[in-house]
């Protein structure tokens, strides 16, 4: 071998070797870091591929979803006109997303009223899985609310129904009591009006284990859970390796949000991974479909993108991710939606959840001192 070839070679190895090492470094300080707390869930199946679209399994429901979930708030921003976010709608169908999410709440109704447009015309709402959110704790409210959210969306049959913002331990008691929002869930399944319950919050996995802990103290089982999941949950307070095995084993669909950590994109804000990192994180996890916000044609693409290129990573990759991730994450500075409430929607509007049970009412009445 000539000398020239020789030292090409050694300084190639050299450089090989010096990655590896600095890989292994990497997945060393992550491991260091999350010493302690419970794995991560391992995705299992990434699904079946049509197109650039990947589709999974949403629980033990029998129903296939779109990897890529259209966030129902974002697209319908004051900012957004109403044939934009038709189209941003239609678009997004076009290219193979199928879960739609909304809420009785974004923006004011006007999210419901644009993506009942959309989904009215062409056939669309034929065509996808849909589902919105309530925020009444009372069977009262709520009805109210699934009525008018019928009626938005154009539609005789939401199919998924969720419970959102479960942020408080009092919600599930408040939910499950006599009088509470579950009957009128279970009302409305039985008239046909929803197909599948679910609940939704982003504040702690505490919470979460905790309204499946009153669920099933009332024999009660729901069809799927959405919850935050992005390349910092895994250092704080994380849903990821807290609530997601515990749904996983109940048979829950289970659903996430948030790969940018809302609003804005805050994580991005971070500097610690680039959108497309933050995307193949998210689906790296056992969830049937990762919500995100779809507000411009550059965002769908993105989006799109994501998934075309997703392969399952293994651990070295996620331990890398980590690494990186570690210090910015440590301490929910960029996860707003858990250590503020900046993201607080029914705090702030405390009279959308409806008046407190008839039993509490009864014990403290309004204006008893």
């Amino acid at each position: 071998m000539e000398r020239r070839t020789l030292f090409k070679s050694v300084v190639a190895g050299g450089i090989a070797a010096t990655v590896a090492q600095a890989a292994q470094a990497q997945a060393t300080q992550a491991q260091s870091a999350d010493a302690g707390l419970p794995p991560l869930p391992k995705l299992t199946d990434p699904g079946e591929r049509r197109g650039d679209m990947l589709y999974r399994k949403l629980g033990r429901t029998g129903e296939s979803v779109s990897a890529i979930g259209f966030g129902g708030s974002h697209f319908a921003k004051p900012a957004i006109d109403q044939a934009e976010s038709i189209r941003l709608c239609h678009a997004a169908i076009e290219r193979g997303i199928t879960f739609m999410d909304n809420s009785w709440d974004y923006n004011k109704g006007v999210s419901e009223e644009r993506m009942g447009m959309a989904l009215a015309q062409g056939g669309y709402r034929k065509k996808v899985f849909l589902m919105t959110k309530v925020d009444g704790r009372t069977k009262q409210a709520a009805q109210m609310q699934l009525e008018t959210s019928l009626d938005r969306l154009q539609t005789d049959c939401i199919d998924l129904w969720q419970f959102h913002e479960v942020l408080r331990f009092d919600d599930p008691d408040r939910i499950f009591a006599a009088g509470g929002a579950i009957e009128a869930a279970m009302e409305a399944r039985k008239a046909g009006k929803i197909r599948f319950i679910g609940f939704t919050g982003h504040k702690d996995p505490a919470i979460h284990l905790y309204m499946l802990q009153v669920a099933r103290k009332h024999d009660f089982q729901f069809d799927a859970v959405l919850m935050p999941s992005n390349v910092m949950d895994g250092h704080y307070r994380s849903f990821a390796r807290e609530a997601v095995p515990v749904a996983l084993r109940d048979g829950l669909g289970v659903l996430t949000m948030k790969p940018f950590g809302g609003g804005p994109g805050v994580i991005l804000k971070s500097n610690t991974a680039t959108p497309i990192e933050c995307l193949h994180y998210t689906l790296n996890l056992p969830t049937s479909t990762v919500i995100t916000g779809l507000d411009n044609q550059a965002v769908i693409d993105q989006a799109m993108e994501a998934v075309r290129t997703f392969k399952p990573m293994d651990q070295a990759q996620v331990a890398a991710i980590l690494a990186k991730t570690a210090t910015a994450a440590s301490s929910g500075e960029y996860e707003l939606f858990k250590t503020t409430s900046h993201f607080d929607e029914t705090a702030k509007n405390a009279e959308w959840l409806g008046d407190d049970s008839p039993q509490t009412l009864k014990l403290a009445p309004k204006n008893a001192g």
